[in-house]
């Protein structure tokens, strides 16, 4: 069991298990009722994706400066009580089931999907 870190509207892998949207907004012009069968996610958990301010941020980094000083602020938003509460809660259930957490985003390199993974993998997640 592990989580595996996902494109969301990307196909799913087997037993990938339940894929969990670290999103701030839901996919458009796609019916709620779809979300789950087009890939996109189960459940949506819209504390785990940086805040609206920091989106605008990451979107804009052009340089390695910039996406030093996006990672440094999103970690900061993450270490608030809530969301460092549920990444803790993924780590531990990523040794009991399979789970997938995801952004839209096509570069990971470029995703707060990749600062999701080192900050579960520092809470001892097991990440595939």
């Amino acid at each position: 069991m592990a989580i595996s870190i996902v494109r969301l509207g990307s196909p799913r892998m087997p037993d990938e298990g339940l894929r969990i949207g670290t999103v701030r907004r839901p996919p458009r012009g796609v019916p709620k009722a779809e979300f789950a069968s087009r890939d996109f996610y189960d459940v949506w958990q819209p504390l785990l994706s940086p805040s609206p301010e920091l989106v605008a941020q990451a979107q804009a980094a052009q340089d390695a400066k910039a996406w030093d000083t996006f990672k440094r602020k999103f970690k900061t938003e993450m270490n608030q009580p809530a969301p460092s509460h549920l990444l803790d809660l993924l780590a531990a259930l990523s040794h009991q089931t399979a789970l997938a957490v995801g952004c839209y985003c096509e570069d990971e390199a470029h995703c707060h999907r990749s600062v999701l993974r080192e900050l579960l993998q520092a809470r001892g997640a097991q990440i595939t």
